[in-house]
C-alpha cells in the first residue's frame, strides 16, 4: 500500500454536496467525497450521486445537520442521508467492519479516526479513493493506475474480499462489463473459485447486479468469459449465457434490459425451476 497522501486532482462538486462538507469541517471534522463519485470524476463523467465518509460519529452528524431534512439511514453502521435541493447525499463515519458471518454483511463495525482504515475495506481499488477540496485526492491502493490500465482489482486480496461478501463476485464482472475494464488475474481466479458463495446471495441482489452487468459496453466478453459463473447465478448452464452474448454481439441499438433478459433466458433450461 501507497503512504497515506494527497495527489493533485479537481473534482468538481455541486453545492448540496459542499454543503455538506462545509459543514462538517466548520464543526471541526474531516471528510471526503468516496467511491463511484471520485472514480467516475476521475474517468470525466457526471457522477449519478455522491457519497461522503467522516470522522464525525453517527451522533456528531445529527448535530451538525440539525436543522436540515435528515434520513437516518443506518446510523448503527454509521450512515446518515442529507436531502438538499433534491440531492440525497450518504454520509458515513470512517469505519472497519466486523467478521462477515452470513457472505454479505458484517455483523458488526467499530467506528475509527483515520480514513485509510475506512479505504482499506473497500472491495475494489477503482472504489477504493477519497477526495476532498482541501485535500485533494486520496489514493492508497492504485485506482488511478487501474483505471488507465482498464483492470478491476481488488483491494488486498481477492479471495478474502469475495469471502467476505459473496456479491463482490458479480460486482467485479458487473464493473468489467460497465466500465469497459478486465478482471485482473488474482480477482478473475477468485471469481471462479469462490462461484458458490453466490447460493447465499439473495435473488434480488443478483438480479440487480446482472441487470447492468447485461447492458455494459463489455457485456459480451465478459459473458463469454464468465459464462459458468453467470449460469450458476442464474441457475441455467453456460451454453444458454454463450448464446445470449452472441445474440447481444449482434445487436447494433441501445441495450434494453428486458430484451436482453428475453435473449438471455429464452433457451435456459433453469435448475432452480425458478
Amino acid at each position: 500500500m501507497n503512504d497515506m497522501k494527497q495527489q493533485s486532482f479537481s473534482m468538481p462538486l455541486p453545492e448540496p454536496v459542499m454543503f455538506v462538507l462545509d459543514r462538517l469541517y466548520a464543526a471541526g471534522y474531516t471528510a471526503y467525497c468516496v467511491g463511484g463519485c471520485v472514480r467516475d470524476s476521475l474517468m470525466g463523467k457526471v457522477p449519478s450521486d455522491y457519497d461522503v465518509t467522516t470522522s464525525a460519529r453517527p451522533d456528531e452528524m445529527k448535530s451538525v445537520f440539525s436543522g436540515e431534512r435528515v434520513v437516518e439511514t443506518g446510523l448503527k453502521h454509521g450512515t446518515l442521508t442529507v436531502v438538499r435541493d433534491k440531492m440525497n447525499i450518504e454520509i458515513t463515519t470512517y469505519r472497519i467492519d466486523g467478521d462477515y458471518g452470513d457472505c454479505r454483511h458484517p455483523e458488526s463495525v467499530t467506528f475509527t479516526d483515520r480514513l485509510s482504515d475506512d479505504l482499506c475495506r473497500r472491495d475494489f481499488t477503482v472504489n477504493a479513493m477519497a477526495y476532498s477540496p482541501r485535500d485533494g485526492l486520496v489514493d492508497l491502493y492504485g485506482g488511478q493506475a487501474d483505471i488507465r490500465a482498464r483492470v478491476i482489482r481488488c483491494v488486498g486480496r481477492a479471495e478474502e474480499r469475495f469471502s467476505e461478501d459473496g456479491l463482490r463476485i458479480l460486482r467485479a464482472l458487473r464493473f468489467s462489463s460497465v466500465l469497459g475494464f478486465t478482471p485482473d488475474e488474482d480477482c478473475a481466479a477468485a471469481v471462479y473459485r469462490l462461484t458458490p458463495l453466490l447460493s447465499k446471495i439473495s435473488r434480488e441482489r443478483i438480479y440487480a447486479e446482472l441487470t447492468k452487468l447485461i447492458r455494459g459496453r463489455n457485456a459480451v466478453a465478459i459473458m463469454r468469459d464468465f459464462a459458468p459463473v453467470i449460469a450458476f447465478s442464474l441457475g441455467t448452464d453456460e451454453t444458454a449465457v454463450k448464446n445470449a452474448a452472441d445474440s447481444y454481439e449482434k445487436d447494433s441499438g441501445t441495450p434494453s434490459a428486458v430484451m436482453r433478459y428475453a435473449l438471455l433466458l429464452s433457451d435456459c433450461d433453469t435448475k432452480t425451476g425458478e
